[in-house]
């Protein structure tokens, strides 16, 4: 095996590029532009095991929406006429109008040596902090959180507490289906030594599964538990008063806590004091906390919530017990590292202190260092759309999509006076609003380090050759630095000749008594940087990796962590009659941000290929929704058509929708264009997970499913598309009546001479259309005034769907219905599942991973499989 040689045909090490779980992966090219992807089983985040999505990584590779030139207002041009362009541009708008009308928006897809040269080239040389990250939307509570409490941006622990623990408590995380490597070493530590596991979530999710508790606590109330948590560790008599004398403040926040009622929780008094005897009575406990804690206006409170429980029972920093945030993207710690975020400056130093902007300016040898904060992401967007920002560069992430007011966000990009885009792909509704698009190389085509959740600093490495003109990230962004007169500050020739750069400033800033020290590596070689082994940070002369805190050393000046008094603040955004409903957002189990990627898998797309709300029974009869019905979900700031999913794991007035789909998927589902763009005034990250909105039944004229071996081009009020193994597929949905179903499939299509065959029932107002092209079979419709009830997971293997059964929409006795992807790792559907079940007598999920493989990869259907599992006893019960 070889650690480096990008593009022959040997298997590479590199390191996944989804979440921050930092799962190392071996890539092995098929000489075909394709990879073989398998887990590492040496590397420390994940042993071998990847996640769905992490199997189907080879799945996503194809070229056929790759950028492959840059291109200005749609046409191809060279990277000497782009980039120019670009520095003449960007000189020009600071000569009229300074440098703070100049703005970068970057992304947690960054590689570290990407991010760094970004930061440096806008704060160093541009000369403004108007540099902010998607990582904004993700963790900049945590950030604001540590500094706070430690003085700096500092993660605690290690994975290895996960092993140890005796008690792990999840906060607004579903791990199962986020970071599902990391819920599976929970449940391993369960196995092996009885570690007991807590979920705190608004929303019962696949990760109450393996829990002995779930608290489902009124959405936003977090710091009211934990406040109260604190006052029960201080009333038995729990408080380590030896580690208290290395902390400060802990009479105030005690004060604090004392007013605090926890009945806003919507808890019961005895589960708030069976979880309070609970984490009092376990030492060794993990408090992991992720997306449900930190999008929220009062996100930074409620980290800090978290972090006085344990800074008073002085568990922290030890084997087995700490505060852990588990990041969702693959470098977003990278990103904090480098000082990507507005408030920052590169290795954890402050924007703020003229001390440590003197030592970069001097290291870097720039012309200045802003002073101030730049606008953060939501600010940015909202100075783009009142004309502050005259220039905007985004690199790596969709924010038409991911944004909130997501409506507005897109009119402020496509009204900046210029906007450049640098992507993998222009097929994004970000990417179509750029004057300039520019090509850069994605995951295993890039060359460079990321860190991990727990400061692991891991390799990504290139498999595969660069496809057209595109080019690295540091790159594109080093050449703009020059061809804006800073030739020497910019002349890289390697990541690695960034990575020594960095390591050394990080060398300065520790002499500052900061805590990012990666300096033992400034004088790396080309080989050795090519490989490195994963390492977790601080990596010096003296120490490598290790938990911090343990002997009570912070780094605010006076040495001790401070605990802040914070009290419980309800959502900014209220519920009245209009917007009755609480919205939560988040992830489904196998997709990835906004799909720019993971939609290519068909294996991926299988699982939940629809945008969906999740509604309660009660509320779903009041409002006389029907399961599989459409609904229009509103909030005063966007609305977007769903369709219904109606379950008890969300509470009677909550509702939960996915973030994934975009105008590419599912135009009517960018489910951001409902959230407000409320922010946390520490942190500056967005309540994604409270907005107000009300919810009404879509009285739709006509539903549809399309299946197609070609495309689809879809012309309705509603439509949802995701890949299949051998085309699309598409639900699809009217408020007016359509006269002609032939010419509206043709055109649907886009087989205007293909040979047509239907069935129509105009009374009925269904229609069920085949085309053949060259005799072969290579699209349907399906049209009915309800939800289509066809078998779409049958379907969807066209062509090989015989023709005497695919009209009638359902499977022949001999070629049985697989049913929708259960367990996307081995492509197992949940008819084949329940088969086996009734048919061999599988008993619990172990029979059935035994039987069919599912559950046995990466275990984050495991859940699910349980559920199916008691559907079918149940069932089979009651005949």
């Amino acid at each position: 095996m070889d650690d480096g040689g990008a593009c022959e045909q040997k298997t590479v090490r590199s390191t996944c590029p989804y979440c921050g779980v930092g799962c190392g992966v071996l890539l092995t090219p098929d000489g075909q532009g394709g990879l073989d992807v398998r887990g590492d089983p040496d590397h420390p985040a994940n042993r071998g095991r990847l996640c769905s999505k992490g199997s189907a990584l080879g799945e996503t590779l194809g070229l056929g929406q790759r950028l492959m030139a840059p291109r200005i207002r749609g046409l191809d041009v060279s990277w000497e006429t782009a980039l120019q362009k670009v520095a003449d541009t960007f000189r020009e708008t600071i000569a009229e109008y300074g440098p703070d009308s100049i703005a970068f928006y970057v992304s947690g897809q960054l590689l570290t040596e990407d991010y760094y040269v970004a930061n440096k080239l806008m704060k160093g040389f541009i000369g403004s902090a108007n540099i902010d990250t998607n990582s904004r939307l993700c963790m900049a509570s945590t950030v604001a959180g540590h500094k706070r409490a430690f003085g700096t941006d500092t993660v605690p622990g290690t994975y290895e507490d996960l092993d140890e623990a005796d008690l792990i408590v999840l906060v607004g995380s579903n791990l199962a289906w986020c970071h599902p490597v990391l819920y599976q070493r929970i449940l391993a530590a369960r196995r092996a030594r009885g570690t007991r596991l807590v979920v705190i979530d608004p929303r019962r999710t696949a990760s109450c599964d393996g829990a002995e508790m779930h608290l489902a606590l009124e959405p936003g109330t977090d710091v009211a538990l934990f406040n109260r948590l604190f006052r029960e560790i201080y009333a038995a008599g729990a408080v380590d008063q030896t580690y208290l004398r290395h902390t400060e403040g802990f009479d105030e926040a005690l004060r604090t806590a004392c007013r605090e009622d926890s009945s806003v929780t919507g808890l019961s008094e005895q589960q708030v004091r069976d979880f309070c005897r609970l984490w009092i009575g376990t030492e060794k406990v993990v408090t992991i906390f992720s997306q449900g804690v930190n999008q929220s206006s009062s996100g930074s409170d409620k980290v800090n919530a978290i972090l006085n429980c344990h800074l008073a029972a002085g568990r922290i920093g030890k084997p087995g017990c700490g505060p852990f945030s588990v990041t969702g993207q693959p470098n977003a710690m990278g990103g904090r590292e480098v000082g990507g975020l507005a408030n920052m400056l590169a290795c954890h130093l402050d924007l703020e202190n003229a001390d440590h902007r003197a030592a970069v300016r001097d290291f870097w040898s720039a012309p200045a260092v802003p002073d101030a904060p730049g606008l953060k992401a939501v600010d940015m967007f909202r100075a783009a759309g009142d004309g502050r920002i005259k220039a905007l560069w985004i690199i790596h992430t969709n924010p038409v999509v991911s944004m909130p007011e997501a409506d507005a966000v897109r009119d402020a990009i496509a009204n900046c006076p210029f906007t450049v885009i640098s992507d993998i792909t222009g097929a994004t509704d970000t990417a179509r609003l750029a004057d300039i698009l520019l090509p850069a190389t994605a995951w295993a085509e890039k060359d460079g380090t990321v860190t991990n959740s727990d400061r692991t600093v891991s390799r990504q490495r290139a498999a595969l050759p660069a496809p057209g003109l595109s080019r690295p990230d540091w790159a594109i962004l080093a050449e703009v630095g020059r061809r804006m007169g800073w030739t020497a500050a910019f002349d890289y020739q390697s990541p690695a000749e960034i990575f020594r750069e960095y390591a050394a400033l990080s060398g300065i800033a520790e002499t500052f008594g900061r805590d990012f020290d990666i300096s033992g590596l400034a004088a790396l070689s080309e080989t050795e940087y090519e490989t490195l082994a994963p390492t977790r940070w601080p990596i010096t002369t003296g120490r490598t990796g290790g938990r911090f805190f343990a002997d009570g050393r912070f780094f605010h000046p006076n040495g001790k962590a401070r605990l802040l008094p914070v009290a419980f603040r309800p959502p900014a955004a209220r519920t009245v009659p209009r917007y009755p409903f609480r919205l939560n957002t988040g992830r489904t189990r196998d997709q990835w941000h906004t799909m720019t990627r993971t939609s290519l898998s068909p294996r991926l797309a299988a699982h939940l290929a629809e945008p969906f709300l999740e509604i309660h029974p009660q509320d779903a009869q009041a409002g006389s929704i029907a399961a599989a019905d459409l609904v229009r979900v509103e909030s005063p700031h966007g609305s977007a058509i769903l369709r219904a999913r109606i379950t008890d794991s969300v509470k009677p007035g909550q509702v939960f929708a996915p973030i994934h789909w975009t105008g590419e998927t599912a135009p009517s589902a960018r489910i951001d264009a409902l959230v407000a763009a409320i922010t946390d005034p520490v942190s500056g990250q967005p309540e994604s997970k409270a907005s107000v909105v009300n919810v009404t039944r879509l009285q739709a004229a006509w539903y549809g499913f399309a299946v197609s071996t070609g495309g689809i081009i879809p012309n309705a009020d509603y439509w949802a598309r995701a890949t299949t193994m051998r085309g699309v597929r598409a639900e699809l949905a009217g408020l007016t009546p359509v006269d002609d179903w032939e010419q509206a499939a043709r055109e649907l299509f886009g087989l205007p001479e293909a040979e047509l065959t239907s069935v129509l029932d105009p009374a009925r107002g269904s229609a069920r259309i085949a085309l053949r092209k060259d005799g072969c079979l290579v699209a349907a419709l399906f049209v009915s005034p309800q939800p289509v009830a066809v078998m779409r997971d049958y379907l969807a293997g066209l062509p090989d769907v015989p023709d005497h059964s695919l009209l009638s929409g359902r499977s022949p006795a001999d070629r049985p219905d697989p049913g929708p992807i259960l367990c996307s790792c081995f492509g197992v559907g949940i008819n084949r599942i329940l088969a086996a079940i009734e048919t061999q007598g599988l008993m619990n999920v172990d029979a059935i991973g035994a039987a069919l493989q599912a559950g046995t990869n990466c275990g984050s259907c495991r859940p699910e499989l349980a559920d199916l599992l008691a559907m079918a006893n149940t069932r089979q019960a009651a005949e």
